[in-house]
């Protein structure tokens, strides 16, 4: 297993619509432990493969408090979505910052899992937001999107001095 390089925003490779995986392979399986691992060293709970440069839909999750529930979504798809959550998000790809956004507050999920198998899932709180988080990364899009111009224009000021420094 291995700890990968997590994007920073405003990396345009975040942007890129991630494509479905036809066969959950070996392959498929090594990515998603290295993610989970990734995942949990940031430390974090939700990691999208598009995070790491690998544009496949696959999410990983773990929300629990014991970090021992991982989760994994292969093509995850939302069929329903009900309710509003609104609740602070941060990313491991935009360290340090978090900001309020509105969500679904609960969403029923369809997936393939670690061995390719199909499942339904049907996700309330965190976990819906986690999720949906997760989903927009394998569409390009990263959770500052939804603030205002302004707002994503500081953001990514912050970030690039932060990069600048740390170089």
């Amino acid at each position: 297993m291995a700890i990968l390089k997590i994007l920073q925003y405003p990396d345009e490779r975040l942007h890129k619509v991630a494509r479905k995986v036809e066969l959950v392979t070996d392959t498929t399986r090594e990515l998603i432990r290295d993610m989970a691992e990734t995942m949990y060293a940031a430390p974090g709970v939700g990691l999208a493969a598009t995070q790491v440069d690998v544009h496949e839909q696959i999410i990983v999750t773990d929300v629990s408090e014991t970090h021992d529930q991982l989760r994994v979504f292969i093509n995850p798809e939302i069929l329903a979505s009900s309710g509003e959550e609104e609740g602070e998000e941060g990313c491991l790809s935009v360290p340090g910052i978090y900001e309020t956004v509105h969500r679904a507050e609960k969403v029923t999920v369809r997936a393939l899992n670690e061995r390719g198998e199909p499942f339904t899932l049907e996700a309330e709180g965190f976990l819906a937001v986690c999720i949906q988080h997760e989903i927009d990364h394998l569409r390009g899009k990263v959770f500052v999107e939804y603030l205002s111009q302004l707002k994503q224009t500081r953001i990514r000021a912050k970030l690039k001095k932060r990069q600048r420094e740390n170089i």
